[in-house]
């Protein structure tokens, strides 16, 4: 397009309002009320209608997919690190001579912590745009991770491992933002499905394929298959990933503007100029408030982060008791065990198909009224299914069953995991929309890698304690306790996102 096209395209360009902006309070899809819209001015940037080719949402679908298809596969892949050589901890604890249980575990943790620091990283995607903190970070990740594999010592595989979980953080917490970018509401959820599915199902696969890798070449084989993975998905981000956030690719636009034309007056039309001037210690300090914000002030965020970070917390806590029980107790091999997380995997896959079955189905069936509280009723139906689970792991190990009526329990969990973890993703993506969805959700990211990294430590001491039935018990009766959470909000949500505005 010429400057000549673009300067009359700007002078054209559909008008936005103030009501826009962020305030951090969640939008009201259904409110009717008129925005008073004003003047045209000629030097803002914007998008050259609703069927601007420039806008992500507008590209190609089958490019559109292919980029959340990658963004995927940086999630999976990050997420497979996270439990892929928890079957080799024992070689690992014996060749670095670890005595202490608790270093133990944080071999296995401490890369979630890692994840946490997204909350600090992410935002800088404001200032610097998405594209170059995914390639950022395929490169980091791959450098610590080839660490973790030449690792002499416990102390400096420790150091690594938590840098390549704050490396790995990125997709976790832009994934969301890039498909909010490419795709509307109403598509979304089966988008959101795709992507979310790595922070569950590859913590659940790795040890799989760590088990036999550890058992027949080594666990430091498991890091160098990961590095391996992550160097096609650099190449591939390299070569096929495009920016993809609107505040950024409008600021090329007026940029180029400006330079073609010799006039400094364009600049980017308000509604996405969020950052305005701030320095990259501004964004530091805003990313660290605004999350907080969420969660001292919006009961939605609170309570959904509380349930979403308890139920991923169970889920490590279940690879942290996995081979004392299966190893120990049923006697299966290093290679073996692994194939104990295959209840978990399976109760995901099949959540997945019913989630990207039903999600979005379930947004188009409103009769015009889309609220973003229809995303809770999957929520409300399955989320109680991990209590059952619980129970039927639980007492069947603790009765010395055959290892299949275990591992039958951990499907239900895994099921019922998936729907909390996932439709409190999309919810709170739907309710806060592009402009402040990348806070809540980074809210929800901290509180889940936070409850990932601690609560595998309480397994042990409550098992030791209680036994595997009122142990597992214990943990059911906490999710019971959690179940009303999406009821709540299905009925309250829109008030409580009225009454309680979260001002950023």
């Amino acid at each position: 397009m010429s400057a000549a096209q673009d300067v009359e395209a700007a002078a054209g360009s559909t008008p936005t309002t103030d009501g826009e902006v962020e305030s951090g309070q969640a939008r009201d899809p259904n409110d009717s009320e008129k925005a008073i819209v004003p003047e045209k001015d000629p030097y803002t940037v914007d998008w050259n209608g609703p069927d601007d080719p420039g806008n992500p949402r507008n590209w190609k679908k089958s490019f559109r997919i292919l980029q959340i298809i990658l963004i995927s596969y940086f999630t999976l892949n990050m997420n497979l690190a996270a439990t892929m050589f928890s079957p080799g901890v024992p070689q690992l604890v014996e060749e670095f001579h670890v005595t202490n249980s608790y270093i133990e575990t944080m071999s296995l943790t401490i890369y979630v912590l890692g994840f946490a620091t997204g909350i600090i990283i992410a935002p800088l995607s404001e200032l610097y745009g998405r594209l170059p903190l995914y390639h950022l970070s395929n490169t980091v990740w791959l450098g610590f991770t080839l660490g973790c594999a030449f690792s002499t010592n416990i102390a400096m595989f420790l150091v690594f491992r938590f840098l390549a979980g704050c490396a790995g953080s990125v997709p976790m917490t832009c994934g969301g933002g890039t498909i909010a970018d490419l795709i509307p509401p109403e598509h979304r959820g089966k988008f959101m499905g795709i992507w979310g599915l790595g922070p569950l199902i590859g913590p659940v696969i790795g040890p799989i394929i760590g088990g036999f890798m550890s058992q027949s070449i080594g666990w430091r084989w498991t890091f160098r298959l990961l590095a391996m993975l992550g160097g096609v998905g650099l190449i591939l981000g390299v070569v096929i990933l495009r920016e993809t956030s609107e505040a950024i690719l409008l600021k090329h636009k007026a940029a180029r503007l400006r330079k073609e034309t010799g006039n400094d007056a364009y600049q980017v039309a308000a509604r996405v100029n969020k950052v305005g001037n701030m320095t990259p210690g501004q964004m530091l300090v805003r990313a660290l408030l605004r999350p907080s914000k969420m969660l001292l002030f919006s009961p939605i965020v609170l309570l959904l982060s509380l349930y979403c970070g308890f139920v991923f917390g169970l889920i490590f806590f279940l690879f942290d008791s996995f081979p004392q029980l299966f190893g120990g107790t049923y006697g299966f091999s290093p290679g073996l065990s692994g194939l104990a997380y295959l209840g978990l995997g399976i109760g995901m896959l099949s959540s997945l198909i019913l989630f990207t079955v039903l999600s979005d189905k379930q947004m188009k069936q409103t009769d015009g009224v889309s609220r973003p509280e229809i995303r809770l009723k999957l929520m409300m139906w399955f989320s109680p299914v991990i209590s059952a689970g619980f129970f039927w792991y639980g007492w069947s190990a603790e009765a010395r069953t055959h290892w299949i009526v275990p591992i039958l329990g951990t499907l239900f969990i895994g099921f019922g995991s998936f729907f909390v973890i996932l439709v409190t993703q999309v919810y709170l993506v739907d309710v806060f929309d592009a402009k402040a969805a990348a806070s809540a959700l980074s809210a929800a990211l901290v509180m889940r890698n936070l409850f990932g990294t601690f609560l595998p430590f309480s397994a042990t001491p409550l098992y030791d304690s209680l036994g595997l039935g009122w142990g597992n018990s214990l943990l059911g009766f906490v999710c019971v306790a959690f179940a009303p959470v999406p009821f709540l909000f299905f009925r309250y949500g829109e008030a409580l996102r009225k009454r309680f505005p979260v001002d950023l």
